[in-house]
């Protein structure tokens, strides 16, 4: 924002920023629960996780314009840890809180689903990983094996998300029905898209400045603040639909955006960066590697009988907690 307006401190237009990011979402999340009002759990959670991570998707491709390579990363991958570890654990909170015996129950199919998805994209990155590590000959080809992972992941995903959807349920009988047509709600998205470009771009700009301003490391910043403000979506209509009790559509939302960050996203984000100044593989620092598997089994754990209690909610925060933590004394 500052590149647009003259005289604006940088934290200040990051706040601002980060404000209209979250508005966006909050635009983004109206329409699209308006549009799932006319669809199942399977629907309504890949279309809210899809669209919500739109103003995440022009920030990443802006930081790797801007040369933010470890923004960039850290970024996507924050917004795994995020919704896997944080957003998850608040909406587990939530919905276990509500209930006569204090168990959030939900299908376990996305969770196995999406824990099957995390695994595969960190394959890839564990892979890279220990060939840097060792020195390996492929190391010296990690930008040629990330291209073609990406696109092994993407088509697996492609595979899953067709499977995914065509099994959906249609909404039960007596569920609201839709407070705006669908033409006003596809309006709302379409502004919603465009303008998180240009928002981004101002997030972007004003963020390294910020940085140095906070004296904060470039890790915690992708990490915690950016991952947290691209995915403002997931963190309130997550929690609000388990408040109502809505757990299997609360799970569909968050859990859909895991999925689609790891395998669809990233993998995507590789691809498109060939054409930008900064190129992203899946070479991440050892500390991530090890943040990601980790993230993995714990959700995989967790979720994957389909229930899940506030002490379980309460154990994911603070996984998040302690990788923030070390996110803010990375360089």
């Amino acid at each position: 924002m500052t590149r647009y307006a003259h005289g604006v401190s940088a934290i200040l237009a990051f706040v601002l920023a980060a404000l209209a990011l979250a508005g966006l979402a909050w635009m983004v999340s109206f329409a699209t629960e308006e549009l799932g009002r006319r669809f199942g759990a399977a629907i309504t959670g890949f279309m809210q996780s899809t669209l919500g991570n739109l103003p995440e998707f022009f920030v990443v491709i802006f930081a790797l314009q801007a040369g933010e390579r470890v923004v960039a990363e850290t970024a996507i991958l924050g917004s795994i840890l995020v919704n896997a570890l944080l957003v998850l654990g608040m909406v587990i909170i939530a919905g276990a809180r509500i209930t006569r015996d204090g168990v959030m129950r939900f299908s376990p199919r996305l969770p196995n689903d999406t824990a099957t998805l995390l695994l595969l994209a960190s394959f890839i990155i564990v892979l890279i990983g220990l060939a840097d590590a060792s020195r390996d000959p492929a190391s010296h080809h990690t930008r040629t094996i990330s291209i073609v992972g990406a696109v092994a992941i993407l088509l697996v995903y492609a595979t899953w998300l067709r499977n995914y959807l065509t099994s959906d349920q249609p909404p039960r009988e007596g569920a609201a029905t839709a407070r705006v047509s669908t033409a006003l709600s596809l309006i709302l998205l379409g502004v919603a898209g465009a303008a998180s470009a240009f928002v981004s771009d101002w997030f972007v700009h004003a963020l390294q400045p910020t940085i140095n301003q906070l004296h904060i490391s470039q890790a915690f910043a992708g990490l915690v603040i950016v991952a947290i403000a691209g995915n403002a979506v997931e963190n309130v209509v997550g929690i609000v639909l388990a408040h109502k009790g809505e757990s299997d559509l609360a799970i569909s939302v968050v859990k859909n955006s895991v999925a689609q960050i790891a395998a669809f996203l990233y993998p995507l984000l590789v691809l498109v960066s060939l054409l930008t100044a900064t190129t992203l593989t899946f070479a991440l620092a050892p500390v991530y590697i090890g943040a990601l598997i980790g993230t993995a089994v714990i959700v995989w754990q967790i979720t994957g009988d389909g229930e899940a209690t506030v002490f379980e909610g309460a154990a994911l925060v603070a996984t998040f907690v302690i990788l923030a933590m070390v996110a803010a004394f990375e360089s």
